[in-house]
This record gives structure tokens, C-alpha cells and sequence, in this order.
């Protein structure tokens, strides 16, 4: 009798949105910030949560059985290191990342089929021009998102620091910067370094609060902008993050094409993305590329590029690739201009 291995571990695959379900509830009841001074008993987590304490029970032993916390002899539970990341205080949160998630993204991804047969966005499908714009119709919507992506580029910070050398900078843009989460980072690391962080107007209030609590409101300033319109002069470098794989290739052309009159003809600019693989495997990162890849399909239109495609896409703007530095799951491209 052949073996029922392959079978149930497609089973687990069809099953893992509840994974993804049961986490959420655990965001929403906050159970890592209730556990993030040790263990509690399931009565005094029911307590602080107004949950039904057989049900919460419940809910931690699915939870325990992922790793994200562990239960004790005295019916207790702990945080695992990997619960403790659904802490909105640490410093690798992914707590707004599990909201849009299981609020947003699964809701969307139930149209992928239709996605699929057309290559059309779910907006497209809807007859408004791109993700982006539907997403505004719905300002909770937004401020998801946004904090979602804060969570990613913590996370991902780190790792751009190690692999690339801003010390030779006097003057970077965040085109798309969003809060301004990666360059206020970057000038903390990097004392000399003044900066601008451009993007909507809508995430200009975001930007400042975040710049002047962390303390470099006096080197990096916001400045409101569409760039598919213009881009600003830079004196030193662009860096844009998680921004190009949004967009086609046309619109990706247009964004890099600002970028290449914004910049002087020594200017660097910098693309912090994922690489797809020319021929993916089933690693754990390969899988995270593709599936993305996917949501790009799915949400705004773009596309996880390989290097050849990159390149040819910077050549097409102006620029000619310099430099690759993998940063974790990310890479930091380095283009030049042409």
C-alpha cells in the first residue's frame, strides 16, 4: 500500500489558512502583550480578555501546536520567541502584518482564481484603475496597510544596515518612504547623513511624528508628492523600498525615469526587493518570493522580478545595475545612472 505521506501533507496545505485564522484571533486578543511578562493561567488570560475560558483553552492549545507559545504543568502558557514577534512593542512585530493579513489579504485572495483567468488586479476587476485606489475608498483600509508595511521594513532594516555602507552619503531620498520608518533608521545609524522622505500627502503626518520621535526631525524632513509626477532633486542617492515590484513595467519605467532626472550624474540609486529565482525551489524563502509574486497578480498589478529582469528594467529607465547586496529575504540593488 503506497504511502499516505504526500496526501496528508497536502492536506495540511489546504488547511493552513486556519493557521493564519487562529493567529489573528491571538493578535486581536492580545495574548503576547497579556503574556509578555511570563506565564499565565488560561482563567486569568479569560479574565483580562472576556473570552470563555474552555474556548480560550482551546485557541492556546491550537497555538502551542504552531510554536507560538507553550504550555506549563500548572495549565499555564508561555511565550515561544515566536509568539513574542506578535507583541505590538517588539521591535520584529508583526502584529499589524497578522491584521492585514487575515482582514484584507485573505479576503482578496478568494477572487485569485479570477485573477488568474484574466491577469486583471481585484480592482481592475472592479473597474477602478489600481489597488491603491481602492484601498483609499476605505480609510481603515489604510491605516492597515500602513502599519503593516512599518512592520516589514522593521523587520527588514536591520539586515540593510549590515549589507550596505550609507557612511559615504551626505544627502538620501526615501521616494515612497511612507511613514519614514527605513530612513530615519538609516540617519540614526548614520549621524552625518541628512534626508527626505517623499510620498503622499496623506503620509506626511505620519512621517513627521515618527521622524521627531526617534529624534532626527532636525536632518530628515517629509515632502508631499506623486511619483509618477515628478520627484524632487536628490543630491546623493534614492532609495525606494518594497516600491517597483507594485507596478508593471511601464509604470515601473515612469518611477525610475523621475528618479533618473531627479538624481545628479553621480547619483545612486537603490532598490530594496525580493529576487525571484530564475527556477524556484520549495524553499521556505523560494515559496515566500512566489506567493508574493502572487499577491502582486492579485493586488496592484506588479510582479517579485529575477535579476534579468531588473536589470533590463534599469537599463530601460537610464541605469545600469552596479550592485547586489542580499539583506535576509531582500536585496539591496545598486544602479547607477547610464
Amino acid at each position: 500500500m503506497s504511502s499516505q505521506q504526500p496526501a496528508l501533507k497536502l492536506l495540511d496545505l489546504i488547511q493552513s489558512h486556519r493557521v493564519t485564522a487562529a493567529i489573528h484571533v491571538a493578535v486581536r486578543l492580545g495574548l503576547a502583550e497579556l503574556l509578555r511578562d511570563g506565564p499565565q493561567t488560561v482563567g486569568k488570560l479569560a479574565e483580562a480578555t472576556g473570552a470563555e475560558e474552555r474556548a480560550l483553552g482551546r485557541l492556546l492549545t491550537a497555538l502551542s501546536t504552531i510554536g507560538l507559545c507553550a504550555r506549563a504543568s500548572d495549565n499555564s502558557y508561555a511565550l515561544t520567541d515566536v509568539g513574542a514577534c506578535l507583541d505590538g512593542a517588539s521591535e520584529q512585530s508583526f502584529k499589524a502584518w497578522a491584521i492585514l493579513e487575515a482582514e484584507m489579504l485573505t479576503k482578496s485572495w478568494s477572487g485569485m482564481l479570477e485573477s488568474v483567468m484574466t491577469g486583471k488586479t481585484a480592482a481592475q476587476l472592479l473597474g477602478i484603475e489600481n489597488s491603491f485606489d481602492l484601498m483609499g475608498q476605505t480609510p481603515g483600509n489604510v491605516a492597515k496597510f500602513n502599519a503593516a508595511m512599518t512592520d516589514l521594513t522593521r523587520a527588514v532594516t536591520p539586515e540593510i544596515l549590515r549589507c550596505y555602507d550609507f557612511s559615504g552619503l551626505s544627502h538620501l531620498m526615501d521616494v515612497g518612504g511612507g511613514s519614514g520608518e527605513l530612513l530615519g533608521a538609516i540617519a540614526r545609524q548614520n549621524r552625518q547623513l541628512r534626508g527626505t522622505v517623499f510620498d503622499l500627502p496623506r503620509c506626511a503626518e505620519a512621517a513627521t511624528s515618527h521622524l521627531r520621535h526617534i529624534g532626527v526631525s532636525d536632518r530628515v524632513d517629509s515632502v508631499a508628492g506623486d511619483f509618477f509626477q515628478r520627484i524632487p532633486p536628490a543630491t546623493d542617492a534614492i532609495i525606494l523600498k518594497s516600491v517597483i515590484h507594485d507596478w508593471d513595467d511601464a509604470r515601473s519605467t515612469s518611477i525610475l525615469r523621475n528618479c533618473r532626472e531627479a538624481l545628479p550624474g553621480d547619483g545612486k540609486l537603490l532598490l530594496v526587493e525580493r529576487l525571484m529565482p530564475e527556477s524556484p525551489t520549495t524553499t521556505d524563502e523560494d515559496r515566500a518570493h512566489a506567493l508574493s509574486d502572487l499577491n502582486m497578480l492579485r493586488g496592484p498589478g506588479g510582479l517579485e522580478r529575477t535579476k534579468r529582469q531588473y536589470a533590463e528594467l534599469l537599463a530601460q529607465s537610464g541605469f545600469v545595475l552596479a550592485a547586489i547586496y542580499p539583506a535576509g529575504r531582500f536585496n539591496v540593488i545598486e544602479a547607477h545612472l547610464r
